[in-house]
């Protein structure tokens, strides 16, 4: 019993794999424990698998097109290992339908994970508080539908043009060999010849799903011809290879119909479907020099890649490329932050902070500066949560006397919507910024367009051009995320940057520096209508040669590529560059300065808030009744120190590393508690914070209205599922945002 299950297709094939394409089974390793959550669930990864969107809502149709993502995957599989392996049995070649019956028995690994998959999938979605439970129903049914569709058109192709022995040589072929009997004679004359085969196989599973005994008589057929079958299958393999690749180009030409851009998890198995097929492919066509062919490829492309040709830039909208660059180095920057330069921004800034004053009605008005951390979507979300709370206090009042946003990444973008909602609510009466459409539209989807982008034009050579303050730029997945933030928020904020120089100066919305790292030196490229060159060095900037500048003041180094007509998504892109999912963007200069997230600097946003406060110093203490600095945080800033047991030696290996990027929150978050508490005992005047949380975890039971897991704590990622915005709607109601929300009130009570 156990010798003819162990000597089985099945069985047998998984074995090879394990012997041999350990590889492609790591990939379902991968893809298990991304469903089960046990990798990726701080970006968010399994999300995008158990809860896919397809045009901004979760809906059997988006579980179908993950239907045929899975099967495109799944037949991915099947082909590359049949293109790789198939040939080691040459039994296949006199059955009907060689490749599909491959197919059924090499299935174990795919058929386990596809009822994985359901299985969690239902399980998520039953926990997502859907309106009815049949919804779920749905979601299987669609899941399966597009399942069948992909596998039927697959199989149907493959059953019309793949050929056995008998089809490619009936002329030739002495008929009588199909009518050989499987007596258990025959069996026993032959079971010795099967032993001694290499790869042994004694059963297979047949189309109708039953175990059938391979033909006793194989070495009777030609070596030669057998091998022919697989030839000719082979290729017929390899064109749906190319066809699927030549697709996917295809798609790239009409990558922004909305209709295309499937969901992300879609396309990322996709990616991976042709990353598979082409293992097959060089495998089949290469042979034995496989190996060596694609290791010399890979020379050569790294070689190349920083011809124009392949390396093209990813600019920054609005900025002139064809100009000459801007000079990058110390000198330059010294010449920038020169004394007369300095006193000269803040003279500027100093206008605004009395055209600010008269606005509040007040002598001596309390200052406002809010500082919102980085973290993706979440904290986008998190952010425009809180500035509405603030705002139904008296009325608007907190935002009136506010006059400095900070922040990085999400964070900044999440103040960047509300203080352009909150400068139209000043225009026109009927435009509510507590309005709850505001937070769907912060939170909408815009992660499908970029990985669609990544997957049909990125990973390819680009060529697509758009036209933005009339000059050509090249379309990469930066310019996808733009388009998907630009139509999620409806056009609200696609403007040059100097659209809101007169808004900040006359003091009707807060100054708001948007902040990049500068990746070649670890200066913070600062990006505002208004030069502030006072927050990269000293004050009267003095200490000259002994002091490094901390920052660049881009509307003064980029002047002559045009800096003030910068693309305000662009520069809020520039902030929340998160690496692989948007391009770090490259500057027209020279050397090239290139930037990502700021957040890997100062991702709360406090330095910049302190260093405003620390300049202006002597007119905020003559002018006002102290600053009160709101900070929004994307997470708890003290909690428990976690248990550590005994390590194991994998652990010790990684937590090194491990650890610098998990207490990289804490370090930043001490740093700035030291700079403030610097700061509050050396002010001549009060210096209050008030702190906001986005701490699920601390939500009180008797405040929810569904289960406690409902309030896991959300991803870092650019697509929200409706379990995680619930979680960060329902943050504002922990004790401890309740009392800072109580202390602003206290402060802004008539």
């Amino acid at each position: 019993m156990i010798q003819s299950i162990w000597y089985s297709f099945p069985v047998q094939l998984l074995s090879l794999h394990l012997r041999k394409n350990l590889a492609l089974l790591l990939v379902w390793g991968l893809l298990f424990l991304i469903i089960f959550e046990g990798f990726g669930v701080t970006l968010g990864i399994p999300f995008l698998f158990l809860d896919p969107e397809y045009l901004h809502e979760v809906s059997w149709l988006s579980f179908l097109l993950m239907g045929v993502g899975f099967a495109v995957f799944t037949m991915a599989f099947h082909m590359t290992t049949y293109m790789m392996e198939g040939k080691k049995y040459s039994f296949l070649a006199v059955l009907k339908k060689p490749f599909i019956h491959f197919c059924i028995n090499n299935s174990i690994v795919p058929l386990l994970f596809y009822l994985a998959y359901c299985i969690r999938f239902v399980n998520f979605q039953l926990q997502n508080d859907l309106d009815s439970q049949w919804q779920v129903l749905s979601y299987f049914g669609g899941f399966t539908l597009g399942s069948l569709i992909s596998y039927g058109l697959i199989f149907g192709y493959f059953a019309v043009t793949n050929k056995d022995f008998f089809l490619i040589f009936a002329g030739n072929l002495d008929r009588r060999l199909r009518r050989v009997p499987f007596t258990r004679k025959n069996v026993i004359s032959r079971y010795k010849d099967i032993k001694n085969q290499n790869h042994q196989v004694h059963s297979y599973l047949t189309i109708k799903l039953r175990f059938e005994p391979v033909r006793p008589d194989i070495s009777r057929f030609h070596a030669a011809k057998l091998l022919k079958v697989f030839d000719q299958n082979h290729l017929n393999l390899f064109l749906i290879q190319v066809f699927l690749i030549l697709l996917v180009i295809f798609l790239g030409l009409f990558k922004e119909e909305p209709y295309l851009q499937w969901p992300a998890a879609m396309s990322a198995m996709l990616l991976l479907a042709i990353l598979m097929m082409l293992v097959g492919a060089v495998s089949f066509w290469l042979r034995q020099w496989a190996t060596v062919t694609v290791f010399l490829a890979i020379l050569l492309i790294n070689y190349f890649s920083n011809f124009s040709f392949l390396n093209r830039p990813h600019e920054a909208f609005g900025l002139d490329y064809q100009i000459e660059p801007a000079p990058y180095s110390l000198e330059r920057l010294d010449s920038l932050l020169h004394p007369d330069t300095l006193a000269k921004d803040r003279l500027h800034t100093l206008k605004i902070l009395e055209n600010w004053k008269k606005k509040t009605g007040d002598e001596k008005p309390k200052l406002v500066m809010i500082a919102s951390s980085g973290g993706g979507q979440r904290a986008a979300l998190w952010t425009v949560v809180i500035l509405q709370h603030l705002y139904a206090i008296e009325e608007g009042e907190v935002l009136k006397h506010t006059e400095f946003f900070s922040g990085a990444s999400g964070g900044v973008l999440g103040e960047a919507f509300f203080r352009e909602i909150y400068l139209r609510s000043l225009e026109d009466s009927s435009i509510d910024p507590r309005d709850s459409v505001y937070l769907d539209q912060i939170s909408a989807d815009n992660l499908n367009p970029i990985i669609f982008s990544l997957l049909v034009n990125d990973l390819i050579i680009r060529n697509q051009y758009f036209e933005y303050n009339d000059r050509n730029y090249l379309k990469d997945r930066g310019y996808a995320f733009e388009q998907q933030l630009n139509e999620n928020t409806k056009g609200l904020m696609d403007k040059p940057l100097k659209a809101y120089r007169e808004a900040e100066f006359s003091g009707k919305i807060p100054l708001l520096p948007i902040t990049s790292l500068i990746t070649n030196d670890g200066r913070k490229l600062v990006i505002s209508p208004h030069s502030m060159s006072y927050l990269g060095t000293s004050v009267k900037g003095q200490l000259g040669a002994d002091e490094k500048k901390q920052s660049v003041d881009f509307l003064r180094f980029f002047k002559d590529q045009d800096s003030e007509n910068l693309r305000f998504l662009t520069a809020l892109r520039m902030s929340a560059t998160f690496p692989f999912i948007t391009p770090n963007v490259q500057l027209p200069s020279q050397p090239i300065m290139e930037t990502m997230d700021t957040g890997l600097s100062d991702n709360f946003g406090i330095q910049d808030a302190l260093r405003f406060i620390y300049v202006f110093q002597e007119w905020i203490h003559e002018n006002t009744d102290g600053v009160v600095l709101i900070t929004i945080r994307d997470s708890q800033k003290s909690m428990e120190i976690p248990l550590s047991p005994a390590p194991r030696i994998a652990e010790k290996i990684f937590n090194p590393l491990k650890n610098i990027y998990s207490n990289w929150d804490n370090v930043q978050t001490i740093q700035n508690e030291v700079l403030f508490n610097y700061m509050a005992e050396s002010m001549p005047f009060a210096l209050d914070k008030v702190e906001f949380e986005y701490a699920p975890e601390l939500v009180q039971k008797e405040e929810l209205t569904g289960s406690q897991e409902a309030m896991q704590r959300a991803s870092l990622n650019w697509r929200l599922t409706a379990r995680e915005k619930k979680s960060i709607l329902l943050s504002i109601r922990t004790k401890k945002n309740q009392t800072s929300l109580r202390k602003i009130e206290a402060m802004f009570k008539d």
